[in-house]
């Protein structure tokens, strides 16, 4: 009875598997990225197709708002704050819905981007922007909705919205001057507090160099005014696997009370422990 138990299961087993048929989604998911200038623009979407259908005015009609592609929410990142219109779009992922008309379609850029289709309930609240731009008409036909991004300047692209015979372009601006100028600012200042507190730790951790381990640290706390509780940390104990018991309580009790003030129970635990440990004849 058992081996005949276990032969059904097998069997069952094996229909399931072969009963997962697969079938090609009818508006199948697309997903780009490019950089334009040093802003990342990811695009995910669905494609529907017309299929024999009248698309612009028909099948998505004039005057009512659309979710731009099917199935899931339309999405756009952007790593950085990008202009459209004048206006302002801080960086983040958006949903990208539009009213088409003849001669005019609005776009809007949604925070909400978990909606199926429409949102059930339109908040406008969730707006980030909205833009109007003309559309224009192709010189072929599309079968497929498309969505890309051409045109592409170190400041500024366009992102394409097509199907049919239709086209609209919304020109977005990206920060590429600022950033770069950020950049170049940053690199020629030299190190940060930061980057000598790192470089300390990995001098510290891997047993490289104790002596520059010891001379980052002092960098790190001379160039921060906040002078965090961790940096004294780390030089404590550096300057305890230097041989220096005597300085590493002196700067331990500096961090004891940094972290107090900063309630940061952890590091108030560990200074207590090591000041302990290293006041051991």
């Amino acid at each position: 009875m058992k081996k005949i138990i276990f032969i059904l299961a097998i069997m069952i087993a094996n229909y399931a598997i072969e009963a997962q048929i697969k079938t090609p989604q009818l508006s199948p998911r697309s997903i780009l990225t490019q950089v334009v200038g040093l802003t990342e623009v990811e695009v995910n979407y669905s494609r529907p197709s017309a299929r024999g259908r009248a698309v612009i005015g028909d099948l998505v009609p004039y005057g009512k708002l659309w979710r731009t592609g099917a199935n899931e929410n339309t999405t756009i990142s952007f790593s950085d704050d990008v202009v459209i219109d004048g206006k302002t779009l801080a960086k983040g992922k958006y949903a990208i819905y539009t009213i088409p008309k003849a001669d005019n379609w609005e776009i809007v850029f949604y925070s909400k981007t978990d909606n199926w289709g429409n949102p059930a309930v339109w908040d406008e609240a969730n707006v980030a922007l909205r833009t109007n731009v003309k559309p224009e008409i192709l010189d072929r036909k599309l079968e497929s909705f498309t969505i890309g991004i051409s045109n592409l300047d170190i400041n500024y692209a366009f992102l394409e919205l097509s199907w049919e015979n239709t086209i609209v372009a919304i020109k977005f601006e990206v920060p590429t001057q600022k950033t770069t100028m950020t950049s170049i600012q940053k690199t020629l200042a030299g190190p940060t507090a930061g980057d000598y507190f790192s470089s300390a730790q990995y001098f510290f951790q891997s047993n490289e160099d104790i002596v520059k381990a010891r001379t980052y640290v002092d960098k790190a706390i001379e160039m921060n005014a906040d002078k965090p509780y961790y940096y004294f940390r780390l030089k404590s104990l550096i300057q305890a696997k230097q041989g220096d018991k005597k300085g590493a309580i002196e700067t331990a009790k500096i961090s004891l009370d940094a972290a107090e003030i900063a309630k940061n129970q952890d590091y108030v635990k560990m200074n207590k422990d090591s000041i302990a440990e290293w006041s051991k004849k």
